[in-house]
């Protein structure tokens, strides 16, 4: 798994949305992702539907996955 994998596997889940993952050991990742998805949704449910996307690559794969959501109101405000 390479961060470029990555980003494609949430991309495809938040088609929507803007994904930016970094992390080059294959293991340990961080993600950026701004998506409508997210609005109304607590910090722990948005990263819920990330975990809910990558599935068992959360227990086989990565080890470490460190998220950073926002829905695209709250990315305008951060910016």
């Amino acid at each position: 798994m390479d961060r470029i994998e990555l980003g494609r596997l949430l991309t495809a889940a938040f088609p929507d949305g803007e994904v930016e993952v970094t992390g080059d050991d294959g293991v340990h990742f961080e993600a950026r992702i701004v998506t409508p998805a997210f609005a109304g949704k607590s910090l722990v449910e948005q990263h819920k539907l990330v975990y809910a996307a990558l599935g068992d690559l959360m227990k086989e794969t990565i080890h470490a996955l460190s998220l950073k959501t926002y829905t695209p109101e709250a990315w305008a405000r951060k910016r």
